[in-house]
């Protein structure tokens, strides 16, 4: 792995150079040393939304500006698995239409790893064997999410992994959960989603849902699990349309035209925190990952490398959903009470479909909608159109 010093590579861009700015991205990260061309590399796409809806989701371009410098750079298209998983609100065959994935994955030969269909194993079972940091004890994925053993996708062990994530805000990512504290100072309710989130979707099983009463903990779980699994973790940013507001999904388009990379998760987010305008200490899953010494969250003690982002701030402000709102008051507010209720299958559906109905049926045909057609005048919009929808 990767023993460079907690560096962050940023490019500004626009929609007439992005694929050529991901090249000089990735090529000032030197990813050539740390990634073998003979080994399977895992890609691990970000899906929010099956519905396209701007800064949400890897857009189009930030896929095709990895796997084409890949391909250009001599990395053979059999050894690259595009991959991502459903959600309880998202669809896999969708996301991939809705996104405009498709297209470009078979334009490149690569595979694409629909995360549902292949064998996870138990979590347990290979940290006696392959893992290193073996003792490593985690936050809340032992005990609270997962009691009885959790798992993870046999196809990510042993493998590097580049994580391609958006800029935007989330309403779970800010408050700490239980009694697992193990930070001081202020704490914000709401935060961002970027790298470590990313893991999110693609470590944990379908009963992920229950670790939002753990966000912050359970992120930093994720990340100790990524460095016990994978030779090398590498995030790829895209920042040219970022997300403010109500993330990750009913979110207002800011077109802010950045890229960056890093292959310290958590100095990533701490940049990408900074930029879109919070103190990243006060993130609690920042916070905690710093202090456990798994990255740094000193943006003082961070190499920006590339373009100067020391007067950036964004004043990017979250806010909470109807349905993050009243998922919180369920899991930590007043309404706690009824949590136990949302560990059975068949009452869980309730919340589920209020969630569909809610953002694909209400929110997104009128206030979604007009935001896309704003979105669709400008420089972004007008390259998301030209790609091919299947």
């Amino acid at each position: 792995m990767s023993n460079s010093p907690s560096k962050v590579f940023i490019i500004k861009t626009s929609s007439n150079s992005i694929l050529e700015d991901y090249k000089k991205l990735l090529h000032l990260t030197e990813y050539q040393k740390y990634y073998d061309k003979d080994q399977k590399v895992i890609i691990k796409l970000n899906l929010s939304w099956s519905k396209f809806f701007p800064a949400c989701s890897t857009p189009p371009w930030q896929l095709e500006g990895l796997l084409k410098t890949m391909i250009e750079d001599g990395y053979r298209s059999q050894n690259l698995f595009t991959a991502e998983n459903r959600t309880v609100v998202t669809n896999i065959e969708r996301g991939l239409r809705g996104n405009k994935w498709n297209p470009i994955i078979r334009k490149y030969n690569a595979w694409f790893v629909p995360l549902t269909r292949i064998p996870f194993v138990s979590y347990e079972s290979l940290r006696s064997k392959f893992l290193r940091l073996k003792n490593t004890q985690l936050f809340a994925l032992d005990t609270k999410i997962f009691p009885e053993g959790f798992k993870i996708p046999k196809f990510y062990v042993g493998k590097p992994i580049i994580h391609l994530p958006t800029m935007k805000t989330h309403g779970h990512t800010g408050a700490m959960g239980g009694k697992l504290q193990r930070t001081k100072g202020k704490m914000i309710h709401g935060g961002i989603t970027c790298a470590m989130k990313n893991a999110f979707g693609g470590l944990l099983t379908k009963r992920r849902h229950f670790s939002h009463q753990f966000m912050s903990e359970v992120l930093v779980d994720l990340l100790i699990i990524q460095k016990q699994i994978h030779p090398e973790i590498l995030a790829v940013v895209d920042g040219t349309v970022c997300g403010d507001g109500a993330g990750p999904r009913v979110m207002i388009p800011r077109i802010k035209n950045y890229i960056l990379a890093g292959y310290d998760q958590v100095a990533v987010d701490a940049v990408v925190a900074k930029m879109m305008g919070f103190e990243p200490l006060n993130l609690p899953a920042i916070k905690m990952a710093h202090d456990e010494g798994l990255g740094c969250g000193d943006v003082d003690q961070i190499e920006i490398i590339g373009q100067d982002i020391s007067e950036v701030n964004w004043n990017f402000k979250v806010k909470r959903s109807l349905v993050i709102w009243g998922d919180q008051m369920v899991r930590k507010g007043s309404l706690q009470f009824i949590y136990p209720l949302f560990k059975n299958e068949l009452f869980f559906l309730g919340p589920t479909m209020a969630s569909k109905i809610y953002h694909d049926m209400i929110w997104y045909p009128t206030i979604g909608k007009k935001r896309i057609k704003q979105f669709n005048r400008t420089e972004w919009g007008a390259l998301f159109k030209s790609y091919p929808e299947s």
